[in-house]
């Protein structure tokens, strides 16, 4: 089994991680600088989100340059000394990969802007002829994933307006032709670039967005494709309204076209080429769930989407997890566990906030730690947080804008991380005034408050992970998951030697055990008492027990 089949992955939004030079933004001396914190979690690996230098239209994810770091960021220096450092910890790094576009700042988009229709430089990207006697109309109704037409039209040299050019996401964003050699050499080149540095995996943006239908015909769902992608329209609990929506993602115009796997076949060409081991993880909207898996056998992971949306019920979570697990065996792979991610919102709001929220969360951490497969914690999650409030005035997400301010954006999920309520910014910085605010509820949320706390919600990763790597049950296969008759408590056996545990009702449920089992770890603080034949589990409490 290669470390990542297994092992914790911790990602970081390097912005909002740790500011160490106070200049308002994280950065990645602020990561260094935060190793001895994530050595001291246990986790195995750190993904970095893209640090590269760019204008910042859409949270660094619009690259200018995927061969360097931000100046604001430190620079390649900060990235090497962050590789050293981490190696003498054995952690392990992860880059954010963004294949499906550029920046409009990168050179190639600027050359193109100032080239013919139909030169080598326009053939990099997706420039068209609009429609109309003057082409004043987009190419075809292809749609933004930000709103609105996913065309926008360039002023040519001799100041006529002219051609179109694709972007998928925002208009500073335009989406790069993948048909193109010299597009896959330059990645190619981008991925020895990291590998050379010490990098030991990548993981995919927008992975299922690369290849485009070259036709550039009408789509006749344009909506629904858009539909397609976004996470809050699926309702696992009723699966087949998801599948209608979900069948549009499939092989359409812009998304999860068979033949991006020609391309990610030679990635894993120069991964297997390398004396360690290197995989990359994939962001794929894809579905049935054996299409996602595709991309796992292309690239080595794939994401699991289902369980940063699947509600708190015992059989709804019975039911995805057993899929998930087939796919990953009918495919070879292992399967990846996330419950939030700078995409979407953290689990705690999710699941209700406050209190319940929090009580919810806890116990879901308790179930994806005791899962098979590798898992993906996103900063933050270990200390329970909930989404930021960020007044309207300041929040800096595209979605917010091109939405009509109907879509909150991502900002909220993407806040500095709280190290020390004691300091300014939370510990996150001593600038005046930082990127995105430090939340004002996040008052107990922080470092210091938990790490004096046993019963807090760092110290349950602390211990989720460090059981995780020491326990056998954790390595072997699942054996059994079910949910109650009642359809409240959820068991998930692995091999007759662990079970987990879970109570997603409204009372205390009691549990017939077939054989004396021990107490390993508890999501609440509640005493939690096992007899030689039961055990009784709290509300939105879950339980692991290991064989005596």
């Amino acid at each position: 089994m290669s470390w990542w089949q297994n092992g914790v992955i911790y990602q970081v939004y390097p912005r909002s991680f740790f500011d160490s030079d106070n200049d308002g933004m994280g950065d990645l001396s602020g990561v260094t600088v935060k190793l001895p914190y994530l050595k001291k979690l246990g986790i195995d690996a750190i993904w970095l989100s893209p640090f590269y230098p760019s204008p910042l239209h859409d949270g660094g994810y619009d690259v200018a340059n995927p061969r360097d770091v931000a100046e604001e960021l430190g620079g390649l220096k900060s990235f090497d000394s962050l590789s050293r450092n981490a190696k003498e910890l054995d952690i392990k790094l992860i880059v954010d990969l963004v294949p499906n576009h550029f920046s409009k700042d990168h050179p190639w988009f600027r050359s193109a802007l100032t080239s013919k229709p139909n030169s080598p430089e326009r053939a990099l990207f997706h420039f068209q002829d609009g429609k109309g006697s003057k082409g004043e109309h987009p190419p075809n109704n292809w749609i933004s994933l930000f709103g609105g037409p996913a065309w926008t039209q360039v002023i040519e040299s001799d100041g006529n307006p002219g051609q179109w050019y694709l972007h998928i996401f925002d208009s500073s964003q335009p989406d790069l032709n993948w048909t193109n050699q010299k597009v896959r050499n330059d990645f190619i080149e981008t991925i020895r670039f990291w590998l050379a540095r010490g990098v030991s995996g990548f993981r995919v943006d927008v992975a299922v967005g690369l290849i485009k239908d070259m036709s550039y015909q009408d789509d006749p769902q344009p909506q629904l494709r858009v539909d397609a992608m976004r996470l809050d329209l699926y309702d696992p609990e009723h699966p087949e309204k998801s599948e209608e929506i979900r069948k549009w993602a499939n092989n359409s115009p812009l998304f999860d076209r068979d033949e991006v796997h020609k391309v990610y076949q030679e990635w894993q060409e120069i991964f297997d080429q390398q004396t360690s081991e290197v995989f990359a993880v994939a962001e794929a909207w894809a579905y049935p769930i054996d299409r996602a898996m595709a991309y796992a056998k292309s690239l080595g992971q794939v994401f699991n989407f289902d369980f940063m949306i699947v509600p708190f019920k015992a059989r709804t979570l019975a039911d995805t997890i057993t899929n998930l697990i087939r796919a990953a065996n009918d495919y070879s792979t292992y399967p990846t566990w996330v419950l939030s991610n700078h995409d979407v919102s953290r689990v705690v709001t999710r699941l209700g906030g406050g209190d319940t929220g929090l009580a919810k969360a806890r116990a879901m951490a308790v179930l994806t730690h005791f899962l098979p497969g590798s898992i993906y914690v996103y900063q933050g999650e270990e200390l329970g947080l909930p989404d930021a409030n960020i007044p309207p005035n300041l929040r800096l997400d595209p979605i917010w804008e091109k939405s009509g301010h109907t879509q909150i954006g991502r900002d909220g999920f993407r806040a500095p991380m709280p190290w020390d309520n004691r300091k300014p910014n939370r510990g996150f910085s001593n600038a005046e005034k930082t990127w995105l605010p430090s939340p004002d509820d996040w008052q107990v949320l922080d470092v210091p408050t938990q790490e004096n706390d046993p019963s807090s919600t760092l110290w349950l990763y602390r211990n989720l992970i460090k059981s995780r790597k020491t326990k056998t049950l954790w390595q072997v296969p699942l054996a059994l998951t079910k949910a109650s008759p009642e359809g409240e408590l959820l068991a998930v056996w692995r091999s007759d030697c662990g079970l987990c545990l879970v109570n997603t009702g409204e009372k205390n449920v009691s549990y017939d055990l077939p054989f004396p089992m021990e107490l390993v770890i508890s999501s609440s603080d509640i005493g939690i008492e096992v007899t030689k034949s039961a055990v009784v589990v709290p509300v939105n409490t879950a339980l692991i027990l290991s064989k005596l």
